[in-house]
């Protein structure tokens, strides 16, 4: 019975990885491409190139830390451990669980509130209709998770293969019938040392690290993870250099065909937010860039599937540990998953797709992840390599301590690129969660007013 009542160790590596790239693959690119070109013009291709480099050298800060404690809640676990799971990171694991209970129901809002405006490419919606879809779209994803993790894996395998086609056609097209060269010539012209350190081309990497976020996923799902000292580093690391290709050769491809002069002519007189569909309109007529448009609403629901499926998992570890809410750690009775997390959280997204508008959730999504997480545990790497050595790690960076200082100022670069409002909406956040853990943990007697006892039982 107890062995029932437990995650259960079924996704290998291929499966993994498809988890994860269906989770980087959203809406995001689809959207993301014409703002990065309105931001930065002939520069846009440094913004996608940026966002990979980013993504690849924090993938090495999770990797380290997934390899080594390959549980349910990636980085709940992770912060707690480094900053000691009787002291310090107690706090720093419920503030990282209390803003996930806002921020990955705005990731999830996100992706449904994309679909829903870009479904008004093929029936013109009201804003209304369009949160009413937004809202139906979490629903039925919803319906899609409850159900056993091997179910789910053949399911993301098929949402995977949907993503592949479409940026395949995208690409394709390009290659066939565009001046695949011209985009290249182009950024090397406008390249520019001053522009790379202004906060312009920030705000564009925040649209472009926004549509690389889910590299980490498989962390979230390590409990389930099948020989995870080798399948999280190496599902992680196939996943950013595999969706970083295939987001240049897009970018590449569509301006091959669309100039970016004329796509940043769109956006600064805010006309045509549906270039993929028009770039395919361009090449093979408008019932091509029907079917595009079908494909691309694919992509974003495979998306939305992974998104949901991994961040389920972080209020049930945290409730497993006695630091949230106890309901939090029910598993369903026959189907082994947590379902009391994946419900409220769905519930909270629901909720977000009818309140927000695309707009209001890149920035503070990002804003809302840099310092507890990322910054976070690239500090607590260090702090774990200090106390406990490297003899036992499955995987080890390389160039220790470089990807972790460099990944360092690149998040603060990107957070102060999120702009004074954000900035302070996180502050706000965490402030509240900070008085919470600590009514909590008085009410709970946990750090720092635990007495002498209460240690001694919990180590």
């Amino acid at each position: 019975m107890a062995a029932a009542q437990s995650l259960q160790r079924r996704l290998g590596l291929f499966q993994s990885t498809v988890l994860n790239m269906i989770d980087m693959v959203g809406i995001g690119p689809f959207i993301s491409l014409p703002i990065v070109i309105g931001l930065v013009g002939g520069m846009y291709l440094w913004a996608w190139v940026a966002g990979a480099v980013l993504s690849l050298i924090d993938a090495m800060i999770w990797s380290e830390l997934g390899a080594a404690y390959p549980l349910a809640g990636g980085s709940y676990n992770f912060l707690k451990e480094a900053y000691g799971k009787h002291k310090l990171g107690k706090m720093m694991s419920f503030l990282y669980v209390w803003q996930t209970v806002i921020q990955a129901p705005l990731v999830a809002a996100s992706a449904a509130i994309g679909f829903a405006q870009y479904f008004g490419y093929l029936v013109p919606l009201s804003e209304w209709q369009q949160k009413g879809l937004s809202g139906a779209v979490i629903i039925f994803i919803t319906i899609l998770l409850y159900r056993k993790i091997d179910s789910i894996g053949k399911i993301g395998v098929l949402l995977w293969a949907g993503v592949i086609l479409t940026l395949g056609w995208i690409i394709g097209g390009g290659l066939a019938y565009g001046n695949f060269t011209a985009p290249l010539q182009d950024v090397q012209t406008h390249f520019n040392w001053v522009h790379i350190a202004s906060f312009v081309f920030g705000q564009a990497c925040i649209k472009s690290i926004y549509s690389y976020l889910g590299y980490y996923n498989v962390c979230h799902l390590g409990g389930e993870i099948k020989n995870p000292g080798k399948n999280i580093p190496r599902s992680m690391f196939i996943s950013v250099i595999g969706i970083a290709v295939l987001y240049l050769a897009m970018n590449i491809s569509v301006t091959s065909v669309i100039s970016w002069q004329e796509i940043k002519q769109w956006q600064d007189n805010g006309e045509n937010h549906f270039v993929i569909s028009t770039f395919i309109e361009r090449l093979f007529g408008s019932n091509a860039a029907n079917a595009a448009t079908i494909m691309i609403l694919w992509v974003a629901l495979a998306s939305l599937f992974a998104v949901m499926l991994g961040y389920s998992r972080v209020p049930y570890a945290a409730a497993k540990d006695g630091l949230f809410f106890q309901v939090f750690a029910k598993l369903h009775p026959t189907k082994d998953f947590p379902y009391v997390s994946l419900l409220v959280l769905a519930a909270i997204s629901f909720l977000f797709s009818l309140l927000f508008r695309m707009s209001d959730v890149i920035s503070g999504v990002l804003a809302m992840r840099i310092m507890i997480q990322f910054i976070g545990q690239a500090i607590g790497v260090m702090l774990l390599r200090k106390r406990n050595g490297t003899a036992h790690l499955p995987y080890k960076m390389p160039l220790y301590p470089l990807p972790v200082i460099i990944a360092i100022l690149l998040w603060l670069f990107v957070f102060l690129s999120t702009g004074i409002s954000i900035m302070l909406s996180f502050l706000v956040l965490i402030g509240t969660g900070m008085i919470v853990y600590f009514i909590f943990a008085k009410y709970q007697r946990q750090w720092p007013y635990a007495d002498a006892n209460t240690e001694k039982a919990e180590q």
